[in-house]
């Protein structure tokens, strides 16, 4: 039997979908007024339970990640999903919802003869996004996936939240590509380093000699794990957390029980302080703020993610820096400027990145050597940069973002305008970061703000805080209200009062 009924009509909201056993089959219902839609139970992209997600404006979005889906066919319209839901067909017969548990056929674009030879280079977030687009829009000509780890296009945000704890192996942090969505077209996937790209002649040199010529070319390189000139910066015992590879040396050197000291406190400094904790470590973090992270979330969310480490054992070192790592062949202490001198047999360097431009040649660079490009991700003719090496334009102001999911939207934008569309960046940037079990998010992207309105309170429970400038909403940070965060990740695609978000939010 395929057929099933599965619901009553009336039981369905237009805002929540519905999750039900087909046979076999966990799937979601969607209301649309007398129509519905039946898909895929969870989220290709982690699995998140879709019938937690939330119905606006015509997408599905996903509770945890913020993915969003088009109701009407399931189409993938936001990352980090990067492939469309599976769809069932559904009908209602009298006051009964009907699906069958046979998944419908996916729609595939149209694929014709092209000579073209487009370049992807890098294969993280942005990389793997651009390269699952070009293929699903129906790219047919020679195209060429360039990335000097052997096993690309992994979820990179597992390594300070997850693996660093202990839960999760290195070789078990989730791909964002199936090999499905890698066999149509006529893809190319090189493991090389590039040695220089001259954009005037849309040729790139290969670390062993061989030259590429392309037609077009997207710059996803990201950026590189910065060491600072510290004495004593390369002694065994120093790392750096950028792959899984980091991660796997990483915890071959750490030791339960054993101190371990992190060199900044910034996101990615402080998931690894939350991680290394729960794996057991004595984690002393070195800050050059007061109060981490005020720069971005404010003082006084900053202060509560502070007090949260400090209960959890991490001790915290600063307003200072570290002025030396001292050790004979070996870590054994850095000394600070303060004059103190912390014992411990590893450190992690978690004092930013810097963008991975050097190979380029004929394309001007930003002061922080990033790559300036326009509205739609475009360096020059013919050439495009994404992600963590790109600066590109936010509500009329250049700006830089290292964020994952930002990085995958910066991808599919840019190879949708390598196909000749001229699509813009119009969406909310959204992270999320992860400290001793409790999960934090933001949206938007607040460079100023004039006022904070909280709803809760981040020091002890549940919250969500709007950053405001001149009454406008810049951005959102909470702990819980998933309900309002998914709207407002919609909502934010417009102009919002303080007050308008607040209605949404109570």
């Amino acid at each position: 039997m395929t057929e099933h009924a599965v619901a009553r009509l009336a039981d369905l909201d237009e805002h929540t979908p519905l999750r039900v056993e087909a046979g076999n089959e966990e799937l979601i219902i969607v209301r649309q007024g007398d129509q519905v839609r039946a898909f895929q139970g969870n989220c290709p992209h982690a699995g998140a339970p879709l019938d937690e997600g939330r119905v606006c404006g015509g997408l599905l979005i996903c509770p945890w990640h913020k993915a969003a889906f088009a109701v009407d066919e399931g189409a993938v319209c936001e990352p980090p999903a990067l492939t469309d839901l599976r769809r069932y067909k559904a009908w209602v017969k009298g006051d009964q919802v009907w699906v069958d548990d046979r998944p419908l056929p996916r729609a595939r674009s149209p694929r014709h003869s092209d000579a073209r030879c487009f370049v992807v280079l890098g294969a993280g977030a942005a990389g793997s996004a651009a390269v699952v687009t070009l293929l699903s829009h129906g790219f047919n000509g020679r195209l060429v996936w360039i990335d000097q780890e052997r096993q690309p296009a992994y979820d990179r945000t597992a390594l300070s939240k997850f693996v660093l704890a202990g839960q999760m192996a290195p070789d078990e942090v989730p791909m964002l590509l199936e090999p499905d969505d890698l066999r149509i077209g006529q893809l190319e996937r090189r493991h090389a380093k590039v040695r220089s790209l001259n954009a005037q002649k849309r040729q790139l040199l290969l670390a062993d000699g061989q030259r590429i010529d392309y037609d077009a070319c997207l710059l996803a390189t990201g950026a590189k794990a910065q060491r600072p000139d510290i004495p004593g910066r390369d002694l065994p015992g120093v790392f750096t957390l950028r792959s899984r590879a980091d991660a796997a040396q990483l915890l071959d050197a750490v030791e339960p029980g054993k101190p371990v000291v992190i060199v900044g406190d910034s996101f990615i400094g402080l998931e690894a302080a939350s991680a290394l904790s729960e794996y057991g470590a004595k984690v002393h973090v070195i800050g050059r703020h007061e109060v981490p992270l005020a720069k971005q979330l404010g003082e006084r969310i900053g202060r509560a993610i502070r007090a949260l480490h400090a209960r959890k054992g991490v001790t915290f070192h600063g307003p200072t820096q570290v002025t030396a790592i001292e050790g004979d062949g070996q870590v054994e202490a850095v000394m600070l400027g303060s004059g103190e001198r912390v014992h411990c047999q590893v450190v992690l360097l978690g004092t930013g990145v810097a963008p991975a431009t050097a190979f380029l040649n004929g394309v001007a660079l930003a002061d922080d050597l990033s790559v300036p490009v326009n509205g739609e991700m475009q360096v020059t003719e013919g050439l495009w940069a994404v992600g963590d090496m790109a600066t590109f334009p936010l509500a009329g102001q250049p700006v830089r973002i290292e964020h994952w999911r930002l990085a995958q939207q910066h991808g599919v934008i840019a190879a949708a305008n390598m196909l000749g569309e001229q699509r813009r960046y119009a969406d909310v940037p959204f992270f999320w970061t992860y400290h001793h079990g409790q999960r934090f998010e933001v949206l938007g992207h607040a460079r100023q703000w004039d006022a904070i309105t909280f709803v809760g309170t981040p020091e002890s429970g549940d919250f969500i805080a709007l950053q405001c400038l001149e009454d406008q909403v810049q951005a959102v940070i909470a702990k819980g209200y998933a309900s309002a965060m998914m709207q407002l990740s919609q909502r934010m695609k417009r102009p919002l009062t303080t007050a308008e978000a607040l209605e949404l939010i109570h």
